[in-house]
């Protein structure tokens, strides 16, 4: 027996790849197959079941495509409903590979039909289970989104999910491996650990949600706290889940990987109102870029972003990427759903340049530059963090805008006087001055290494303080 964990740092995902006996399972795909297939090939296994854990909303699996090339059977847990070919299990069926087990585990709460699959080694002992987003390593999953499909609400779900820890999970031995299906970074929890692997006994220690005291209200509370809304694009990823019918990624990637000319991609720009999205490095934009390109680095949380701001998935792209990156930026669109990626500038922005189109740029300053100003414009100064960043400690008289609500913030914005923007590190910022460039206001100025180097200044501080406790 074989398991190997295929973890994908932009999507905070990992999927598996199980082996036994010249079997194979795949366990949450991502949309790109290319790499199980290898590793089938490789091994000289065959793919033989394709577990998913629910159906995901924060990517585009590969399950339909895998199943396609490979003719494995594709299993869902109970409550799932599909518009393809799949077996949807029952409660404790269990499925073999080689000379192992698979058992299906129904734990619904995240969604409905969420299911936590435990690997029994040749013996029949519990050696594994693989949780999807029904359990984290130091959380759970978000139990509110499967509300519409369900008809229930965030805490019901919670308490259902509750009971199915409890009755599913925590009896299961404490050497027990968890591996789940997202860790830090992800949008489907608050509050992952950076590890990916750990055993069940140590969640049960670290894990708030699998307190052996805790009450099923005390659990939906602590749940529940302080989550945001989920991100736009999510409801579209579980419809493509369940449905299929999306293209090849094959396709997608061919149609993305179109070479243009400098004339070409204007045209283009202009023939298809498609957004130009420029993923080069933060300061690489901020120096030159097209004008009303919007940009979304590839060297920061990429996907989650573009689903975040772009939403529209069915929204043509003409990339601007680093040379030799642009396969992997059409990936990397292809895996959240956005599949109308039309083209890409070829030379980058040398060629457009060299060519004599016009170009824009964003004002930046050095921390130590903006503590000098700092005393004169307090009252022009927008933290585009996040809440909980903002309130834990921030620039005294600064105004909270996080990036993904910054539509909401635009009429705050000066018309006339410059402003002045920051994250936590320059890659949001720069994101928010494109999507302010792009909306008709250009008066804002970057404020280069964001908090982190404001840190370092002697700029006042300040955190928030509860209203409640005052």
């Amino acid at each position: 027996m074989k398991i190997e964990q295929i973890y994908t740092g932009c999507l905070a995902q990992g999927a598996y790849f199980i082996q036994s006996k010249g079997e194979a399972a795949v366990i949450d795909p991502l949309r790109e197959v290319a790499p199980y297939l290898e590793r089938s090939e490789r091994n000289n296994v065959t793919i033989k079941y394709i577990f998913e854990t629910h159906f995901h909303a924060d990517f585009v699996s590969g399950h339909v495509t895998l199943a396609e090339k490979t003719g494995a059977m594709i299993v869902f847990g109970p409550n799932a409903e599909t518009s393809y070919d799949s077996h949807i299990a029952k409660d404790g069926e269990d499925f073999q590979l080689g000379d192992v087990t698979i058992r299906v585990l129904h734990t619904p709460g995240h969604t409905m039909e969420s299911t936590t699959y435990l690997l029994l080694d040749a013996e029949g002992k519990e050696h594994a289970i693989f949780t999807g987003d029904t359990l984290f390593l130091g959380d759970v999953g978000r139990p509110d989104l499967a509300q519409k499909s369900a008809s229930l609400t965030q805490e019901e779900l919670a308490g259902t999910l509750f009971n199915s820890l409890r009755a599913k999970i925590m009896p299961l031995p404490d050497d027990v491996t968890v591996y789940p299906a997202h860790g830090a970074g992800s949008a489907c929890g608050k509050n992952m650990m950076k590890e990916t692997v750990d055993t069940l006994g140590n969640q049960k220690r670290m894990n708030y949600a699998l307190r052996a005291d805790m009450t099923q209200d005390e659990f939906i509370r602590e749940v529940t706290d302080g989550l945001m809304p989920p991100p736009p694009y999510f409801p579209l990823n579980v419809k493509l889940n369940k449905e299929g019918g999306y293209s090849d990624i094959e396709d997608v990637l061919t149609n993305g990987q179109r070479p243009l000319s400098p004339t070409d991609f204007e045209a283009a720009a202009n023939e298809t109102a498609a957004l130009i999205l420029d993923v080069r490095a933060s300061e690489d934009f901020a120096n030159s870029h097209v004008p009303n390109s919007i940009f979304i680095g590839l060297d920061g949380n990429f996907a989650p972003w573009v689903g975040e701001l772009i939403v529209d998935v069915k929204k043509k792209v003409l990339l601007i990427a680093p040379e030799g990156r642009e396969e992997e930026a059409v990936t990397r669109l292809a895996r959240v759903g956005f599949d109308q990626t039309i083209g890409f500038l070829q030379g980058g922005m040398e060629a457009w340049s060299a060519a004599g189109k016009s170009t824009a740029s964003v004002v930046s300053i050095s921390a130590e530059h903006f503590e000098s100003v700092y005393a004169t414009h307090r009252d022009r100064i927008f933290d585009v963090r996040k809440l909980g960043e903002y309130q834990s400690e921030h620039v005294e008289g600064s105004h909270l805008a996080p990036l993904s609500s910054l539509n909401d913030h635009l009429a705050q914005f000066p018309a006339d006087e410059p402003f002045y923007l920051h994250c936590a590190g320059g890659y949001r910022s720069i994101i928010a001055s494109s999507m302010l460039k792009a909306r008709g206001i250009h008066n804002m100025v970057n404020v280069q290494g964001g908090y982190t180097a404001i840190s370092s200044t002697q700029i006042p501080k300040t955190n928030y303080v509860c209203p409640s406790t005052l």
